[in-house]
């Protein structure tokens, strides 16, 4: 089988580039080999294929599913944006302004006022939240919406920083500042659950700097993820947004005492960049790993075909060892192409990440077994058919558990304590970690990351060190420094 796998690589498929060595041009190259997305004609943005989309439906309908529970509904409000809504919210509008795509024509007229093609829509949800709320019974207000947003990046990654891309922002309105803090610390929770749980990647959260934060937000949360290059990737934020933007909206309500208030806001959202953050956390030399949550195909039935053969009985056998596992909520596919050797097809399936092979062929058909392969490498084993759709969900859930396992020991590896930037400074010119030391809180200390291409990825409750990273002042707080995506 070696044989195979080596010659369908040099013939059809361009050899990944080492993932240690040049995690970069890995990362590039593989988006593409396993046909995850496309290039499009459009600067900055990206075509997202078949395959690539499912994993984004998979995380879309786990998500949308916590944010239904926990009380909210979906609703969809305009792409375009009046400029006027932006410029009333002095931060928000400097916070977006570098990024923004203006129309200034249509319906070959000039408009009258330019519309902006939405960054964000805390803008249009508030105009309508200052309609919808009159009484404190029309309180908590809880929307969800799905959509598509236009950021000018000046550099581009595909799923981590895209000109275009998708993602979902929820936006509530309370009666008090408590409920709304709640609101932001629950949200944050669910999306550092479906990290763990359904991604298998081990997160960190805590507050953003002031220079870090939301623009228009009093405080931003944030849930970080650790890529194995040593950089941090922002997977999502929570807002609480407080009273800002409802008093530039004008957004007033009766309380209970009858008397005009305004109501505290929050927002939170997270984007087609949690793909990426797969990506790059579980692949491997091979091409990507898919935590079986996530992968749309999480087991690839091969059976083993003859040349000039009557292969019929073993292709119906792989066939109904499929139906099986689908009628188990299983998503399997039978791989039957006889134009490609068993050897090439191995390979291109772990390329793609699927997390269970089976393999079937007419001796295995014989003994009523067939071959059980997971991409982690934990065990190639003899299964008899009438146990294989036990063994196939037993095995994914070890799976699942196996990988945010090894992605946490991963990151602890590139965990760092260290007291001065003096000293870690230079470790972060060659080797890229997470750094977690102390900090004062002036935001003169922090400009000095900036020199080593560094930020305050967040503030953390632990406190070690009881001077600040930049100067001889206490430390207020232990912070978390990385470079970042």
């Amino acid at each position: 089988m070696v044989k195979n796998i080596l010659v369908y690589e040099k013939d059809h498929m361009k050899t990944l580039p080492n993932i240690t060595k040049n995690f970069q041009d890995w990362y590039n190259e593989i988006i593409y080999q396993a046909e995850l997305v496309d290039q499009s004609p459009v600067r900055g943005s990206v075509v997202i294929r078949p395959y690539g989309y499912a994993v984004w439906e998979l995380i879309k309908k786990d998500l949308n599913d916590r944010i239904v529970r926990t009380g909210h509904q979906n609703a969809s409000f305009p792409l375009l944006i009046p400029e006027s809504f932006l410029k009333r919210e002095a931060a928000h509008v400097e916070g977006f302004a570098p990024e923004l795509a203006v129309v200034t024509h249509a319906g070959g007229k000039k408009l009258e006022e330019p519309l902006i093609i939405r960054p964000t829509s805390e803008t249009m949800i508030h105009h309508m939240f200052a309609r919808w709320i009159k009484s404190w019974r029309d309180l908590p207000l809880k929307i969800n919406q799905w959509a598509n947003i236009v950021r000018w990046e000046k550099r581009t990654r595909p799923f981590l920083r895209t000109t275009e891309f998708f993602w979902q922002e929820g936006h509530t309105a309370h009666a008090t500042y408590d409920e709304a803090h709640e609101e932001v610390l629950t949200m944050l929770n669910e999306y550092v659950d479906l990290a763990h749980s359904v991604l298998a990647i081990p997160v960190l959260t805590g507050l953003k700097s002031e220079s870090e934060k939301f623009p228009g937000a009093e405080k931003t949360y944030t849930f970080e993820g650790f890529m194995p290059d040593g950089k941090a990737l922002q997977m999502g934020t929570s807002h609480l947004l407080s009273q800002n933007f409802a008093k530039v909206f004008d957004m007033k309500f009766q309380d209970r005492e009858e008397k005009l208030v305004y109501p505290y806001l929050t927002s939170w959202g997270t984007t087609t960049r949690l793909i990426g953050a797969v990506v790059m956390v579980h692949g491997d030399d091979k091409g990507l790993v898919f935590p079986p949550k996530v992968a749309p195909i999480q087991a690839v039935i091969v059976p083993i075909l003859k040349k000039n053969a009557d292969n019929q009985e073993v292709i119906q056998a792989a066939q109904a060892m499929a139906d099986q596992l689908k009628a188990d909520g299983i998503r399997v596919l039978v791989d039957a192409d006889d134009t490609k050797t068993p050897g090439a097809k191995f390979y291109h399936w772990e390329m793609k990440g699927v997390p269970l092979r089976i393999e079937i062929g007419p001796r295995d058909l014989k003994e009523s077994v067939a071959i059980v392969v997971d991409r982690l490498g934990l065990a190639k084993s003899t299964v008899p058919l009438d146990e294989m759709t036990q063994h196939v969900s037993q095995l994914l859930s070890t799976i699942q558990k196996t990988m945010l396992e090894r992605a946490t020991q991963k990151r602890d590896a590139l965990w760092f304590k260290e007291a001065k930037l003096s000293e870690f400074g230079k470790k972060l010119q060659s080797q890229n970690g997470f750094y977690q030391t102390g900090w004062c809180g002036d935001a003169a200390c922090e400009a000095q990351l900036k020199e080593y291409q560094a930020t305050i990825r967040c503030l953390l409750d632990e406190k070690l060190f009881d001077q600040c990273f930049a100067c001889t002042k206490p430390s207020k707080q232990d912070v978390l420094v990385a470079k970042a995506y």
